[in-house]
């Protein structure tokens, strides 16, 4: 059997090394062997069961900053440990010999691509054995069980709390100190709120990591220019192309000088993630999120309405994405301002009548790797406020009541308006404390006490069943 292996993998070789011929050479160019992480040629290809291939250091980045064993491009599981193709790797080093060593040379350099090459492979040899008959891997942790077990964690804590001696205002006690913490905990240095001017060299190397682990490549030129924010502004596409920051790659310096505008234009940085639209949209950010919880198919014909560019397009691209351009996988999630497509608009209007709490949960899984455990709480919360919906048009469909449904969605939607109108007119008196208070507990309580409603409901549906 060895013998047979090790034929076979002298004839791929003779193979490779007779392919490799001038005029093949001519017939490739390094364009058809990019990564679709870095966009560069790949580096110790590494393909995975989807069969895309990526640089072994790209997909370390990407697994180390997800912690998911998802395919970078379209997603799909990978299973097992993920090894470098060896075949694919010996023609790219005969064809294209001098730019893998450069690009080898570099990559040597990087100190955060070998800590996360090493974490990789820690992670290979840690891996536990194949379950036996089926070849998955039992998960190390996380993915979307690890949300509910989380809720029910909570759960538990809430029942100790209120089975325990102690007289029930201490969980709410407990409830306060913990807004207070994380309230304290506000970033006070959030480059969405300092003038991009005032940046020093180490805020640079922060908002040029946020754009993805890709800019990684070209942190170390960055840091030894000392770019601070006044030196940032003055930078064109023409001088990233030159030294010292020798960006290659048109798809880097593109994405580059598209969040540059947007930081020139705006004055400080925009917000790229949850928490820095929450920091820069206090009050809008406690508005939708009791709003989306109420009246989700309200809230989104409001951001429609009145906030179209500002959030419901990032939003209609994350949750109804077009992959036409391998650019926009580097583009900032929050910055694709383009209108959306008749395909995006009819997958959006059917889940937005049918299944508006599946379009949060969606937005929230596409911010796992940002928002751990909070995207975790959304996406457990939307799946039982989708339950408690369909008991509810079960009741009414029970009790014969469709009819009076319009008549329900009007007093519903007067209600919402009147709240909304209230809050806008005393949000400007509530103090800040108030309002942290109130947006974590929506956050991360609610799902608990949706887990009660939803037992509840079934314990009904049980009872008029028998």
């Amino acid at each position: 059997m060895e013998e047979d292996e090790t034929l076979q993998s002298e004839t791929e070789r003779a193979e490779v090394e007779t392919c490799t011929t001038p005029e093949v050479s001519r017939q490739l160019s390094s364009s058809e062997f990019l990564c679709h992480c870095c966009y560069d040629i790949l580096v110790n290809p590494t393909t995975l069961n989807c069969g895309h291939s990526f640089c072994r250091h790209c997909l370390a980045l990407w697994w180390v900053s997800s912690k998911k064993n998802e395919c970078p491009e379209c997603r799909e599981k990978w299973e097992g440990f993920p090894k470098v193709n060896i075949l694919l790797r010996d023609v790219i080093e005969k064809l294209f010999s001098d730019a893998i060593e450069q690009r080898k040379e570099d990559i040597q350099q990087n100190s955060d691509i070998a800590h996360s090459l090493a974490t990789f492979q820690k992670y290979g040899n840690d891996q536990i054995p194949t379950v036996p008959n089926t070849g998955r891997i039992n998960p190390r942790g996380g993915g979307f069980f690890s949300g509910v077990l989380t809720a029910l964690t909570c759960v538990a804590v809430k029942e100790l709390f209120f089975l325990s001696p102690l007289p029930p205002f201490c969980f709410h006690s407990q409830v306060v100190l913990l807004g207070y913490h994380w309230s304290s905990r506000e970033y006070e240095d959030l480059l969405v709120h300092k003038p991009v001017a005032k940046w020093t060299s180490e805020e640079v190397i922060r908002w040029l990591e946020q754009l993805g682990p890709w800019a990684s490549h070209y942190k170390e030129r960055f840091l030894l220019e000392k770019v601070n924010g006044r030196l940032l502004l003055t930078l064109t596409e023409e001088d990233f192309t030159k030294e010292p920051y020798s960006i290659e790659n048109s798809n880097h310096r593109k994405a580059i000088m598209e969040e540059l505008e947007c930081v020139k234009t705006l004055g400080v940085k925009p917000p790229q993630n949850l928490w820095e639209y929450k920091a820069v949209n206090p009050g809008k950010s406690l508005f939708l999120l009791y709003a989306l919880k109420s009246s989700p198919r309200l809230s989104m014909l409001y951001l429609y309405v009145f906030d179209y560019a500002e959030a419901f397009l990032p939003f209609i691209h994350t949750i109804c994405p077009l992959q036409e351009d391998k650019y926009e996988a580097i583009v900032p999630k929050l910055l694709d301002l383009k209108d959306p497509s008749w395909k995006q608009w009819r997958e959006f209007i059917v889940k937005y009548l049918f299944l508006p709490y599946q379009l949060i949960a969606e937005f929230a899984w596409d911010w796992l790797d940002v928002h751990y455990w909070t995207s975790r709480f959304i996406i457990v919360n939307a799946m039982l406020l989708s339950v408690l919906e369909l008991f509810s048009f079960w009741r009414l469909w029970s009790r014969r009541e469709l009819k009076t449904l319009p008549q329900r969605m009007w007093r519903h939607f007067w209600k919402v308006s009147t709240q909304g109108l209230l809050v806008a007119i005393f949000w400007p008196f509530i103090p800040q404390f108030v309002c942290n208070c109130l947006f974590y507990w929506a956050l991360y309580f609610n799902p608990i006490i949706n887990i009660d409603l939803v037992v509840k409901e079934v314990r009904r549906l049980e009872t008029q069943v028998h």
